[in-house]
């Protein structure tokens, strides 16, 4: 709410350019499916998605907290010189604004403040670091084939995610961040918690060796350790599912090559990291809290380098 209150005006530029293809009878549609299936099974931020829909009278709110449209490439690998673990992590999302518009929000955690990069009124966490313990991000995973073709499957996975009575990953990097007081108690969690649609989260703690990413189904989970590379398709054998984004297997190829570095230029970021749904680009190490972050939009950069100096 104070992010919302703060940046109210921020808030509506977003959500003009996040819906301007959708008629805004179907949006209220949306909405109402969307606070339904969260009131269905007592979903714990629902209060709290009511007084932002409420602050901002109009429709969008439900549905942009529990949409499920983003595809991403992370890496987790130590530091240049062993030091440390980091975070390189790369938002896509097709959504116009995200860019433009994304904050970088400092939150008064139970066990320790953390930084999230995020836009006024969004309830969840998608990246995120916490100063002395860890640093995390959030993938859409791969959509289930049910017949093996792509909107039948679509449907079935609405459908089966209606039927779930968890909370969504994004909700759930939020808990972990807000709870966790370092990488394993932060990798238990988010290994362990049921959540309403499969995901995959990228982790680097303190140290140079508390890296992994972890694949998640619903009620089951997949820890890869080490240095890693996450996109939007299954690493783990027998998982199988239709990949999200831009050619997600090379996204993950020319991420295995990324720098860890902090370094300002982005050189890196290239096809096909880089395309035109790239909305975010964000480089963490948790042991020092150090990060640098920058927006993009279709048409390259959308912001200027924002840096935390150690």
């Amino acid at each position: 709410m104070e992010t919302l209150e703060r940046e109210f005006d921020r808030a509506n530029r977003l959500l003009d350019q996040a819906t301007t293809i959708v008629p805004r009878r179907a949006l209220a549609s949306l909405d109402r499916v969307s606070r339904r299936w969260l009131q269905r099974w007592n979903n714990s931020h629902l209060p709290e998605i009511d007084r932002i829909a409420s602050k901002l009278g109009r429709p969008g709110a439900y549905f942009l907290s529990v949409n499920y449209e983003w595809g991403c490439t992370c890496r987790v690998a130590p530091s240049p010189d062993g030091s440390s673990a980091r975070l390189v992590r790369v938002l896509d999302w097709r959504t116009d604004g995200l860019g433009e518009n994304v904050l970088a929000a400092r939150v008064a955690g139970r066990v320790g403040p953390f930084l999230t990069m995020t836009w006024p009124g969004y309830t969840g966490v998608l990246q995120a670091v916490a100063p002395g313990r860890f640093a995390a991000a959030l993938n859409q995973a791969p959509m289930r084939k049910a017949l093996g073709y792509y909107y039948i499957d679509w449907a079935a996975n609405r459908r089966r995610v209606w039927n779930m009575p968890h909370g969504t990953p994004a909700h759930l990097l939020r808990t972990v961040f807000e709870r966790a007081e370092n990488f394993r108690q932060a990798r238990e969690m988010i290994a362990n918690t049921p959540i309403s649609t499969p995901a995959i989260f990228s982790l680097a703690g303190i140290k140079p060796d508390e890296t992994c990413v972890i694949e998640r189904r619903e009620t089951t989970a997949r820890v890869i350790t080490g240095s890693q590379v996450a996109a939007n398709h299954w690493q783990t054998i027998g998982w199988t599912g239709h990949a999200r984004g831009n050619d997600s297997a090379g996204r993950a190829c020319r991420m295995s090559g990324v720098p860890t570095s902090f370094d300002q230029k982005l050189s890196w970021l290239k096809e096909p990291i880089l395309n035109p749904t790239t909305r975010l680009v964000m480089i963490a190490d948790a042991k020092s809290g150090r990060f640098l972050v920058q927006g993009f939009e279709k048409d390259g950069a959308a912001t200027q380098i924002l840096q935390s100096v150690a």
